[in-house]
């Protein structure tokens, strides 16, 4: 079903909408930049999507819909499950005799319609439409998905209760008990809406959480966490159960902690899974990590670096030896970077070797090795025994001790490049913490290359609301930033114009909406990535502090996190708010 060029351009000209000389030009630019006619004349104003999209449906003899404020059926809604709606903007709405009514931006997208068509059996009938419309439409998912979870809960927590009340109050359960309880019916469907749920809505984590006389259930959404329900009591130990079968732990262990993972493999994209069991007064904590396995991967630019960082660390990767160290509290992005620098790393010509805990993604053609402090194989260890593995890069988890961070300075000078991570707040701290754990300033100038730091803040959802910094939110600013030397920043980023002033930049606040609660959606690092210079390295041999040292590296063209973070708040893409939230932790 293509779009007829002249047929097109017929109903342009006589539609009354956009001059004949609008089109004309529409139809040359179209021509120079490989796009469609319609495209340019929205992309310039000329046109709306909306009549754009009418045309084109007049034009291919289908009809066109509007989805704005319809109730779609839950049951409908499903066909298409959420992802690949929101991938491929295509919506089914309506069920009929002849067959199953999608609306889609894309009537051109066969390979998608034909996917439908054999997940649901039905005859597909594209309808064109707007992406406003597709837009509203999807933000049912999730009210369909909270509905049918509540439901499932209703109904199979009663059930689980009838069965608990039959066995006598505080009788520990076998493995064969457990087991059974993993296997029920009811426990299955509560753990895997659970799961799907928190996929859908994009959560980092669940956590499961036993209390006196409930199950509290919580998922971390861009680094926030927020409660999504609250189970009876009773349906703890099935739950608890049925994870640890899926995790392949031990059933009847409650005592000891226990860590596991497995693994959904799906049309829409693999996800894996980490677990955490930990004993608590009231029952067993269970902490899910949500890792989705992205085919693709990321790119150094996606993570959030930009300008002289991104050049540094390119610069730093093509080092034949040396350190790239990744600093910053827990749950910060550090991993992610590394192994973003890794898949760009990861070519036929090198030996890549990694020594984690844990192993948070599993790459292709990369040793990776899992710590067991138990059994003695600790980093330490580990690090040890890859020196005897022939490796060209090293990838250490993290750098806890001296032992450690000796072996990794040693590896890095025996012409080895190592990729680790430090614990410290800053990119300057991490020079002192090395120190502190027993390497020689002496040896941290030769082999350490770039130091990076990070956090992530959660970015604005297009629902965003303009505004320009009052006097007093401007004198509060420049209690924690040169406000200055951010303006120069900006211009020589040329992220402002060279007249611009704080009075004249715009800025962007949070704006809840259906589709976002909280205004913001999805995250992205903010950073600050320090190079190791020749002054720099003359300082750490003085015994300089940290603030001695991030001063030079400013000096030397280093943006902080905080500034890195102003940077993206003019650019629309944060708050100042948020950053300054994320960078006070």
């Amino acid at each position: 079903m293509h779009v007829d060029e002249k047929t097109i351009i017929d109903l342009l000209n006589n539609s009354g909408l956009v001059s004949k000389t609008d089109v004309a030009m529409a139809q040359k630019k179209a021509k120079e930049t490989n796009q469609s006619i319609g495209g340019v004349l929205v992309s310039d104003g000329k046109l709306t999507e909306k009549d754009w999209n009418s045309m084109q449906a007049v034009s291919l003899g289908i009809p066109f819909v509007s989805l704005k404020g319809e109730k779609i059926e839950p049951s409908v809604l499903s066909m298409i499950p959420e992802p690949i709606a929101r991938n491929n903007n295509i919506i089914a709405y309506k069920k009929t005799k002849a067959g199953l009514e999608v609306a889609m931006l894309d009537v051109d997208n066969l390979s998608v319609i034909d996917f439908i068509k054999k997940k649901v059996g039905l005859k597909i009938l594209p309808r064109m439409t707007s992406s406003d419309s597709i837009k509203e439409a999807l933000t049912q998912y999730k009210k369909s998905l909270q509905a049918d979870f509540e439901d499932i809960i209703k109904k199979e927590s009663a059930s689980i209760k009838a069965v608990s009340e039959d066995g006598k109050p505080g009788e520990e359960k076998s493995e064969k008990e457990l087991k059974e309880l993993a296997e029920d019916l009811p426990i299955v469907k509560i753990v895997d809406t659970l799961i799907s749920h928190a996929i859908l809505q994009g959560s980092s984590d669940i956590h499961i959480e036993p209390g006196e006389a409930s199950l509290v259930v919580r998922y971390r959404i861009d680094g926030i966490l927020h409660d999504a329900m609250v189970l009876p009591k009773d349906t703890a130990p099935g739950i608890v159960a049925r994870i640890k079968v899926l995790s392949n732990l031990k059933l009847d262990e409650k005592r000891l902690p226990q860590d596991g993972r497995f693994k959904i493999v799906s049309d829409d994209g693999n996800v894996s899974f980490r677990v955490s069991t930990l004993p608590t007064y009231f029952g067993e904590k269970t902490v899910i990590r949500i890792l989705r396995e992205n085919s693709k991967g990321f790119s150094l630019e996606t993570l959030g670096f930009h300008g002289e960082a991104l050049e540094r660390i390119h610069e730093g990767m093509k080092q034949r030896n040396g350190m790239l160290l990744c600093a910053g509290p827990t749950g910060s992005g550090k991993t992610t970077t590394l192994y973003t620098m890794l898949d760009l790393l990861n070519t036929p010509e090198v030996n890549i070797s990694t020594v984690e805990d844990p192993i948070e993604y599993q790459m292709a053609r990369i040793n990776q090795t899992q710590t067991k402090a138990e059994i003695g194989l600790t980093f330490a260890n580990g690090l040890r025994t890859l020196l005897r593995q022939d490796p060209d890069i090293i990838m250490v988890g993290e750098i806890r001790d001296g032992e450690t961070a000796s072996l990794a300075v040693n590896a890095s000078l025996t012409g080895h490049l190592v990729l680790s991570t430090i614990h410290t707040n800053s990119a300057a701290g991490a020079i002192p913490r090395m120190i502190d754990m027993g390497v020689e300033p002496f040896l941290i100038v030769s082999t350490v290359r770039n130091v990076i730091a990070q956090r992530l803040v959660r970015v604005l959802d297009t629902s965003k609301e303009k505004y320009f910094l009052s006097d007093a939110e401007k004198k509060s600013l420049e209690k924690v930033i040169d406000m200055n030397r951010m303006l120069e920043i900006l211009k020589k980023e040329k992220v402002v114009p060279t007249d611009a002033t704080w009075e004249t930049i715009p800025l962007y606040k949070p704006k809840p909406s259906e589709e976002s609660e909280s205004g913001y959606k999805g995250r992205l690092g903010i950073h600050e990535v320090m190079k190791i210079t020749q002054t720099i390295k003359e300082l750490i041999l003085k015994g300089a502090s940290a603030d001695e040292i991030e001063k030079r590296a400013k000096v030397e063209g280093m943006m902080t996190m905080l500034e890195d973070g102003i940077f993206l708040a003019v650019q629309g893409r944060t708050s100042t708010e948020e950053v300054l939230r994320v960078v006070s932790e």
